[in-house]
Formats: structure tokens, sequence, C-alpha cells
């Protein structure tokens, strides 16, 4: 059994737990913290430290999903997270940090990887988005179960922000949407989406996947739109999957 260690950080919360690369199942008990306020290069490093030391993992390969477009070692962008990450050299920073073999990776690439592998993506084919829907709105492309790395589909152009900031989770809570509200705006989304790249299918991620009975049923969208198979979980799994590969996708 190859045992990895995985990190999903997130706008609101941080999640790590050891992942068995070959099954993506779980063989610790996830721990989850909340992202520091403001989630500064130092903060966030910090965190991921202490997670270190609770799983006892010290020197070993460390895969960390991170809400940012990761290029070459780079954080270009910050997503729900302080603009201190934009154009910072993570990888180096964090290896430094916390003193392990660190590979980072867009966090909503991360979580496609194991939904492609291990859920409702396994051999599919043609192409697929996967989208999480959290602090924001996160995407990963899938052509011929090929990842298309950096997608940042959430940030689309859609009246007078980005669509991100009135069809994610945080959007729908923001504003005390019910779930048929929320719903009309996130299908305006998926819409788009479609419009766009006629995908051959849509996988929901991200916490609020569990709840896809609730809003699913007000989606009106000419293709397959499913909830994802490892919900929330596989930011973690896809992390570890991609320290597996030794290197940044």
């Amino acid at each position: 059994m190859t045992e990895i260690l995985g990190i999903d950080v997130g706008g609101t919360g941080i999640k790590a737990n050891t992942v068995n690369i070959e099954t993506g199942e779980f063989t610790g008990q996830k721990l989850k913290i909340k992202t520091p306020v403001p989630a500064t290069p130092e903060a966030v490093a910090e965190c991921i430290r202490k997670m270190i030391e609770h799983f006892q993992w010290e020197g070993k390969k460390v895969g960390i999903g991170f809400p940012a477009v990761i290029k070459d070692g780079i954080s270009l962008t910050a997503s729900n997270i302080d603009a201190a990450f934009i154009n910072y050299p993570i990888t180096k920073s964090f290896s430094a940090a916390i003193g392990c073999d660190v590979t980072i990776v867009n966090d909503a690439d991360a979580a496609g990887i194991a939904e492609m592998t291990f859920g409702k993506g396994r051999d599919m084919q043609g192409l697929v988005i996967f989208i999480t829907l959290g602090t924001g709105i996160g995407s990963a492309l899938f052509f011929n179960g090929h990842l298309l790395a950096n997608t940042e589909l959430g940030h689309l152009k859609y009246k007078k922000s980005v669509f991100e900031k009135y069809a994610s989770n945080s959007a729908r809570e923001l504003h005390k949407l019910s779930w048929r509200k929320w719903a009309k705006e996130l299908d305006v989304y998926l819409n788009h989406l479609n419009l766009l790249l006629s995908p051959d299918l849509i996988l929901i991620g991200g916490g609020i996947s569990k709840n896809f009975d609730s809003y699913g049923q007000y989606l009106n969208v000419p293709v397959r739109v499913e909830m994802s198979s490892l919900l929330n979980d596989a930011g973690i799994i896809g992390a570890a999957m991609a320290a597996a590969k030794g290197k940044d996708i």
C-alpha cells in the first residue's frame, strides 16, 4: 500500500487525511481546522505544519490542493485567500516551512483527479466538467480522462461581478437564498458552461454536493448533471494522488 498525506486548503477550512492512493480510501481519521484570517502564506503554512505534526508525517510526501492557479511551483492567483499568494513561490516556501516533499496543485483540479479516477468520471470519454461549489466555484476540465489544468470557470463574468459571487454555496448562505432561488443562479451558470463547452457530463462536487437532492430538481440543463460520488473528500484524495506523481500539475 502506498500511503500519502493529502491536504485540501479552502477559503473557510483546511482538511487533511492519509490516503491509500491505490484505492482512494482514507487510512486515518480526517482532520479539519478553520482557515486562518487573514490567510497569509505564513499563517497557512503554520496550519499545515501543525497538520504534519498531528499525523506524524515529518519528512514524507505531502500533496496540497490550493485555491489558486499553480504553475511551476508558483501560485499565480489567490481565490478566496490572501492576495499575498499572488506570484508567490508556494511549493518552495511550503516545503521549507514544513520540512516535507510538497506537491501543490489547484484545489478543484485535485478533486477532479480523484473523481475521475475513483468516482463517477471513471472511464468517462469526451468532455467532463467537474465543479466545486463552496466558498467560491472551482472547476476542472477533463477530455478523454486527461486534465486541462488551471481553469477558473467560476470567474467567468456575470452581472456586476463573476459567477461565483452568485452561484457558490457562500453566495447562497450570504443572501439567505432558498434552494429553489439559489438553483436559478446555478442553472444560469451551468447552461452558460454548456453553451461555451458542450460537455458530455457535468459533475458537482464540494461541500454542497451532498445536498444535490435539494436543488438538483430545479436545474434544467441539456446535458447530464450529477452529484460527485466522493463528495467533499475528493480534494484530499486528489492532492495525495498528485503527490504520488512527484510533480506539480
